[in-house]
């Protein structure tokens, strides 16, 4: 019997520096080590700058989901593919399902069932894989004393220690926005109804085991119903549940299927992937402050499509890694793969191999018409793909910061635990080899051949190519990957210092123009601590300080930063970097002007944004000019009332019309205009605006 995960896509619509000791000051970009040669003839440059922190590996990090409607989801076969691409995570009982399922007799009413599949079942294969569960509690139909009472079976009687719990699946499918799929029982299908079901679940399954983290289900920004108020509800279904429950989670889940109709266009739309988190985490921030910190983001689903499209060729597997890695970049702890197995869908050709429209990483062994898969568990191209992740790290290792000079090579760095650096070149190009010269920052590589491995059409798995490459020049097969893995000179890099990295960054003050850091301390005898901004691949010194914290001044005002801490030791050498932060700078308060920025609907992919400007100086102004940037390359402004508007790429241009010209002193009136916008990926709001060259006040 076949059964195949399917959801619809959803409507889409119209330097000055002070601390605690003395700092120093550089006005350039510095690199910290001489780069290596250029190869001849290579035409793609990679640069890797192992002092530009990404973040740490989390065990969790590769992820999988599982299914009780997947006879084989308990096979040996499929612990030990697990374990060969490092996956460390395994979500149960499988997506929709987990909105109709009850553990304590392993039924789905509604749905089958497959023998096998029970939660002590899939607990064999978690420990047999050397994975960790991330279990979905059943909110659809389901009740806090169930989950609670899972709790206590699993980590009381059993012993399990299953840390991670999401509080239903996809819930804002329940159809409170029109679009339904998710099974939702409750009279009351509103966001505000959910938070307060997610208080309840969180309150009943600490109590049986404080230990354990609960997630809240959120929409992924710049995605449907993203944005999208129901009627009757006061705000969209992000702002309205962090807004109850941001002090009583742990984490938040989004799912992403970009709903791409190719592999290049898949492979595109990882480009959104940064921007969109980066909205989670602002949102967390918002709600959460002091308690942001502690809670991480989970992206418990992710595939190329949703609905139907190549899933088991070559593309979907460059689509895995690239999708995977780009999340873990930018702060997700776990990213779990649409599924272990799902079942043939339809059959296609894509580049010359046989597609069978199945979004499972395993064959099912399934059939469509008298096309059948092969074997069952026999792995499709995106399993290689996250195997290639696998090879990449390890749990605590480091990611750096790395670039690409040519469009259709993508890379992505870590810094292993041991000194070494990793380095993934994926060559996006169906036709052309590219040969790629790599430079390093912050790292210089001995003189022996960098271990290799690849997964390039007509390897059967992920193959050792060493001996292919040199650790300054490497070329790429069409529509590959290569994981090259090199080791550093003797008394070089991170790996030569005595001190360890610094504690994540936090900011105890962030004003117009200034931001106050402080870290936890470094282990070992640390000589002095530097701050650095990353710029791309480059990083500048914004400050050093003997102590833990510092405070940066003269940064623009609504400017965002990303910076690491790094220690350096007695005899001069760098530690790892940090793990990174990112803030924004906030807006003067004694601006003599004021701009109110809201968004008053919202579909996902456009919105309808309402602004105020008012003057709160003692001056009369006769006539006014409103500029401010988009934040994300893809909003743009569609039209708009009450002002004139032009743009030039991100920047926007607003002009008084001839009957809100005026705008009397000490806020004796206000213009307001507005405007349809639309946004490809996420819509965050502008964080500066000026007023006739003033930088204005920002409330919301």
């Amino acid at each position: 019997m076949m059964f195949r995960r399917r959801r619809p896509d959803g409507p889409r619509r119209p330097l000055a520096v002070a601390a605690s000791a003395a700092l120093a000051v550089a006005a350039a970009v510095l690199p910290l080590a001489t780069p290596a040669a250029a190869a001849d003839p290579a035409d793609t440059t990679v640069t890797v700058n192992a002092s530009a922190g990404l973040g740490t590996v989390s065990p969790t990090a590769l992820g999988a989901n599982t299914a009780i409607w997947d006879a084989n989801m308990n096979d040996p076969e499929v612990s030990s593919l697990y374990r060969a691409a490092g996956i460390g995570a395994l979500r149960y009982p499988g997506g929709s399902y987990a909105d109709i399922y009850h553990w304590v007799d392993n039924t789905a009413p509604g749905g089958y069932v497959a023998p096998g599949t029970d939660f002590d079942a899939f607990m064999g294969t978690v420990k047999a894989s050397g994975a960790q569960p991330i279990l979905i509690a059943n909110y659809g139909s389901g009740t806090a004393k169930e989950a609670a009472d899972w709790v206590r079976y699993a980590n009381v009687t059993k012993g399990y220690g299953a840390k991670y719990w999401e509080i239903g699946n996809e819930i804002y499918g329940n159809g409170v926005y029109g679009s339904g799929w998710e099974n939702d029982t409750h009279a009351d299908k509103t966001p505000d109804q959910y938070a307060r079901e997610v208080e309840a679940y969180a309150k009943a399954m600490k109590a049986v085991d404080p230990t354990v983290k609960i997630g809240a289900v959120l929409t992924m920004p710049g995605n449907w119903p993203d944005g999208s108020v129901a009627t009757g509800d006061t705000g969209d279904w992000n702002h309205t549940v962090l807004a109850a429950v941001a002090h009583d989670i742990d984490f938040v889940s989004v799912h992403w299927y970009p709903n791409t109709g190719t592999g290049a266009q898949s492979l595109a739309a990882v480009r959104q992937l940064p921007g969109e988190l980066r909205e989670v985490r602002n949102l967390v921030n918002r709600y959460a402050g002091a308690d942001s910190a502690r809670i991480g983001i989970a992206m418990t689903e992710v595939n190329s499509n949703s609905g139907g499209g190549a899933f088991t060729s070559r593309p979907n597997g460059l689509f895995a890694a690239e999708a995977m890695i780009t999340a873990m970049e930018n702060g997700v702890f776990t990213v779990d793969w649409w599924d272990t197995h799902n079942g043939a869908g339809a059959i296609t050709t894509v580049g010359g191999e046989t597609d069978y429209g199945d979004m499972g990483m395993l064959s099912s062994g399934s059939c469509t018409g008298s096309v059948c898969e092969p074997a069952v568990n026999t792995p499709f191209a995106p399993y290689y793909g996250i195997k290639t992740l696998g090879a990449l790290s390890d749990p605590g290792d480091t990611m750096v910061a790395s670039g690409t000079s040519g469009p259709e090579v993508s890379s992505h760095a870590v810094l292993r635990a041991d000194g070494d650096l990793s380095v993934l070149l994926l060559n996006q190009s169906t036709t052309a080899a590219h040969t790629v010269n790599l430079r390093y920052l912050g790292f210089t590589a001995d003189s022996a051949a960098p271990q290799v491995r690849r997964w390039a059409p007509g390897d059967d798995d992920l193959v050792d190519a060493t001996g292919t490459a040199t650790a300054d020049s490497v070329t790429l097969a069409p529509s590959s990957i290569t994981v090259l893995t090199t080791h550093p000179k003797s008394g070089t890099g991170s790996s030569a210092a005595t001190v360890g990295a610094p504690g994540t960054p936090q900011t105890t003050s962030v004003g117009a123009s200034s931001v106050t850091l402080s870290w936890p301390a470094a282990d070992g005898a640390v000589d002095r601590y530097e701050v650095y901004e990353q710029l791309g691949t480059g990083i500048q010194l914004l400050g050093s300080a003997t102590g833990t914290s510092a405070t940066i001044r003269n940064l623009p005002a609504g400017s965002r930063h990303t910076v690491n801490v790094l220690a350096r030791d007695k005899a001069g050498h760098l530690s790892r970097p940090s793990v990174p932060l990112t803030f924004t700078t906030g807006t003067p308060d004694d601006s003599t002007c004021t701009v109110s920025y809201q968004v008053t609907s919202g579909w996902g992919n456009g919105f309808v944004s309402d602004v105020v400007v008012s003057n709160v100086g003692p001056a009369d102004i006769d006539g006014w000019t409103l500029t401010f940037d988009w934040p994300s390359a893809g909003q743009s402004v569609s039209s708009w009332w009450n002002a004139d508007v032009t743009t030039d790429g991100q920047h926007v241009h607003v002009t008084s019309t001839a009957d809100n010209a005026r705008l009397a002193p000490n806020g004796g009136n206000s213009a307001e205009f507005g405007f349809v916008g639309a946004n490809d990926g996420a819509n965050p709001a502008p964080t500066a605006f000026t007023l006739n060259g003033t930088v204005c006040r920002t409330i919301s």
